[in-house]
């Protein structure tokens, strides 16, 4: 038998170990097998594979997704509104009550509002928020226009009649004026706005009272129906409309310009019907053209109350 200790620096070498009976086994070489096929602890990202049934069968395959809810079609309707004397008083705020009826009736159709004041007078009558509270906002007669409460389009008065015709009929207004005697005249006689003139022989600064008495002697005297002929004489086949509107003013504006204006922006909406509530829609009123046109279903009314009760009949019942 060999001495152990002799051979043990070659056994170091070699690497290995001695047995019992003095022996020495050389150690096994190292595994040539390779790595499983991915790590035995699996991270988040990458989860096990799930095993089938028992017996081989494929998984079940998983449930298909529910199907989105389908959308709502869009209205079919829209109720357009003048302002002064259909949602509000002539030159009044509207009502709580108003303004709320008509955010309900906005679940059912949509809502536009067309006025011939310009946008600061309608944000004074219908609040600031107007523009967000209903889907069109159309200030003289839709010459400036918004749609879901985003600006959309102005027209310019005096670009497209220009300067002359401007001064002629101005000129001419307040000399007609001047020969007028009525029991009060107070200021601005001609307001300028984008898309009209507007034309008050008593003054749009008075008083609300002096406003109710001008219009009930204009009642009796007919003070602007006799202004509007003696206007269509003098300037016509000059491409003008003169039409009376509330309750002291006379409305300035190109032919076409009334608030059939506004129906040429929203034909594209593709509304089946279209209805219009007004209250001046006798002829030489300012709700009269947009009243009688084939493309609304008008409605004549004579109060703010008067309006609700026709919308009810038509929208709640």
């Amino acid at each position: 038998m060999r001495e152990r200790g002799k051979e043990t620096g070659k056994a170091e070498k070699e690497g290995g170990e001695w047995v019992e009976g003095g022996e020495w086994v050389a150690a096994r070489p190292p595994s040539r097998r390779s790595p499983p096929p991915w790590p035995r602890r699996l991270s988040a990202a990458a989860p096990r594979p799930a095993r089938g049934p028992p017996g081989g069968a494929a998984p079940a395959p998983a449930p298909a997704p529910a199907p989105a809810p389908a959308m709502a079609p869009p209205p079919s309707v829209l109720c357009l509104f003048d302002v002064d004397g259909t949602l509000t008083a002539p030159r009044q705020k509207i009502s709580a009550e108003m303004a709320a009826f008509l955010q309900r009736l906005r679940q059912k159709v949509k809502v536009g509002v067309v006025g011939g004041s310009d946008m600061a007078k309608i944000r004074e009558q219908l609040g600031e928020d107007v523009i967000e509270k209903y889907d069109y906002v159309f200030p003289e007669n839709g010459l400036v226009a918004y749609k879901d409460g985003k600006f959309l389009s102005k027209q310019s008065i005096q670009g497209h009649l220009g300067e002359d015709i401007l001064q002629d009929v101005i000129n001419y207004c307040l000399s007609y004026i001047a020969k007028i005697k009525l029991p009060k005249k107070r200021g601005t006689f001609i307001e300028f706005r984008n898309g009209m003139l507007n034309v008050s022989p008593i003054g749009r600064s008075c008083s609300q009272e002096e406003r109710l008495e001008f219009y009930e002697l204009d009642k009796k005297e007919h003070i602007r129906e006799k202004f509007v002929a003696d206007l269509q004489r003098e300037f016509a086949g000059k491409g003008l409309t003169f039409s009376i509107g509330g309750q002291i003013s006379i409305d300035v504006f190109p032919n076409g310009w009334d608030k059939r204006y506004c129906l040429g922006i929203v034909a594209k909406d593709g509304y089946k019907t279209i209805y219009f509530f007004g209250d001046k829609t006798m002829p030489g009123g300012n709700d009269y053209e947009i009243f009688t046109d084939s493309r609304t279903e008008g409605h004549s009314v004579t109060s703010p109350q008067d309006t609700r009760r026709i919308c009810e009949e038509l929208f709640f019942k």
